[in-house]
């Protein structure tokens, strides 16, 4: 089934357009003092409770992009929309922050550093799931007198790590070529998430988000980074040239 209710948001700089059989989401060139943003989901108008999708679900999907390396990050796949404000990703301003679940295709310049885990990669391309236990928004907000002590570097180490077994990960990097067209394919079953690319796997896991999750396929320029070292930096890159990513043949089944 192709979704028929997908939400377009975009900053000034972006644009969405349909193409055959698809869209093409676009940020222009510019510099790095400005957000640009080009964004297809089906969440904007939910409350997190009524996000359409939980498992089974088998999400394909053509893409390419028209750099190899595109400023910020980009991607499609599924998600809770954790941030209530833009983190390296878009949120949605006014709604909670809570912790993150996601299946997905993500694409990372290398300014980011998106992984808890030392063992993965924190940027480039990749196949991933977050799953998170579903802690209510109210005793999130329990830990914010913590986040000062981020700033010193032991102590950022030190709740990283802590991070990382609340906030578990598995994922792995691809080395195609993304400026070429491919077929993307996530299998989303109960304990099981499966990527494919061009009918290939290139990870399953027994890891799996927690439902409901909502579609979102997008382009920035964003980056964010929790590296290892414990330091942390986030922003907005400049564009050398118009970057876009073409999605089609999009079907959720």
């Amino acid at each position: 089934m192709t979704p028929t209710n997908l939400t377009k948001r975009k900053t000034p700089d972006a644009d969405i357009q349909e193409i055959y059989g698809g869209w093409r989401l676009s940020i222009e060139k510019g510099a790095a003092a400005t957000y640009r943003l080009a964004q297809l989901d089906n969440y904007s108008q939910l409350t997190r409770g009524s996000f359409p999708h939980k498992e089974p679900l088998r999400i394909e999907l053509s893409a390419r992009t028209s750099v190899s390396t595109s400023p910020g990050t980009w991607g499609f796949g599924l998600w809770n929309d954790p941030f209530g404000f833009s983190l390296g990703f878009g949120g949605t301003p006014g709604r909670l922050p809570t912790l993150p679940n996601a299946a997905w295709f993500f694409f990372a310049a290398p300014e980011n550093h998106l992984a808890l885990k030392d063992k993965f990669d924190g940027n480039g391309s990749l196949a991933g799931v977050i799953s998170s236990p579903r802690i209510p928004s109210p005793l999130l907000a329990l830990m914010a007198p913590a986040l000062p002590f981020l700033a010193l570097l032991a102590t950022s180490r030190l709740l990283r790590r802590t991070a990382a077994k609340i906030i578990r990960q598995d994922q792995a990097s691809l080395a195609h070529d993304v400026t070429e067209w491919h077929e993307y394919t996530i299998i989303w079953k109960e304990g099981s998430v499966e990527f494919e690319v061009d009918q290939q796997p290139v990870l399953k896991t027994s890891l799996a988000p927690s439902a409901p999750l909502a579609l979102v396929l997008w382009i920035d320029n964003q980056f964010a980074a929790w590296r290892p070292d414990g330091s942390m930096a986030s922003g907005t890159l400049a564009t050398p040239t118009d970057s876009w990513v073409e999605i089609t043949n999009l079907n959720l089944n």
